[in-house]
């Protein structure tokens, strides 16, 4: 296998697209490498990722968020730019079609929220969230009412802010007249953990933990970031010692883009 083709392949695009929290990095992605990279690049690998592009849109109807709709159009625009004219027809169409079924998937979900269908329980709902990373949370709770409110969960967002920040109980009192989920300590303050964390979360200066990519010098590659770990398993070794420079989507198009010209 050549070594740009190795490259790309380790950037996990193909894999992530059909994960709803991960498809619109992977779009906005694939739309870097095709504006600055395509043309550049070894025909084999051209290949490819036109196949992840056409991958991307065929997934789209899946996507139930207004970013991944976005991000889906800004890979339309790259495709509309770069691919020669075959190609490019090819791709216009696919997402023309994936548009249209998206459309009718959307209106199916409204109808069929209407005509009150069987839901899960909130606690069910509450429960299955508690597994999820902050990424994956946050998508969830754009799904619809019932499940935004399970994804504001208190305890869901205190494990979160844990995950990311510590214990820090100082911080997670706010007044109660904040709007969101609520308990009381033991000292009466009203705990809104996820305001809580919104405010360390949008307040914190680093890139950290506010990327979904990061370089691990372990794995030697950029890797998806799953709370500010690598997502890859490394074996006898702890997590907390793994050492992570994130990157933005950006900078995964000028890290290939740099191996892919100068082949190292």
């Amino acid at each position: 296998m050549s070594k740009p083709l190795e490259r790309y392949q380790k950037l996990g695009l193909k894999e992530s697209l059909p994960r709803i929290h991960r498809y619109p990095l992977a779009c906005k992605e694939l739309s870097f490498i095709l504006r600055g990279a395509y043309k550049k690049i070894p025909k084999n690998l051209q290949s490819l990722i036109f196949q992840d592009t056409l991958t991307a849109f065929r997934l789209l109807p899946e996507m139930q968020t207004r970013n991944a709709v976005l991000a889906a159009h800004l890979l339309l625009q790259s495709v509309e730019a770069t691919l020669p004219k075959q190609k490019k027809n090819a791709a216009v169409t696919e997402y023309k079609n994936a548009m249209v079924a998206h459309k009718r998937r959307t209106k199916a979900r409204q109808e069929e929220n209407v005509s009150g269908s069987t839901q899960l329980p909130q606690d069910v709902l509450v429960h299955i969230f508690s597994f999820l990373d902050m990424q994956s949370l946050v998508s969830v709770g754009r799904v619809c009412w019932l499940w935004n409110i399970a994804a504001s969960e208190n305890n869901l967002w205190q494990a979160q802010y844990t995950t990311f920040f510590g214990n820090s109980d100082n911080d997670a009192m706010i007044k109660g007249r904040q709007i969101g989920r609520l308990v009381e300590d033991e000292g009466g303050y009203t705990l809104f953990w996820r305001e809580a964390f919104k405010r360390a979360y949008l307040g914190s200066s680093s890139k950290k933990l506010k990327s979904s990519r990061g370089y691990c010098r372990d794995c030697n590659t950029i890797v998806w970031l799953d709370n500010m770990k690598c997502s890859n398993e490394h074996t006898g070794l702890n997590s907390e010692n793994q050492q992570i420079k994130p990157v933005l989507p950006s900078q995964v198009f000028s890290i290939l883009f740099f191996a892919l010209v100068f082949r190292f």
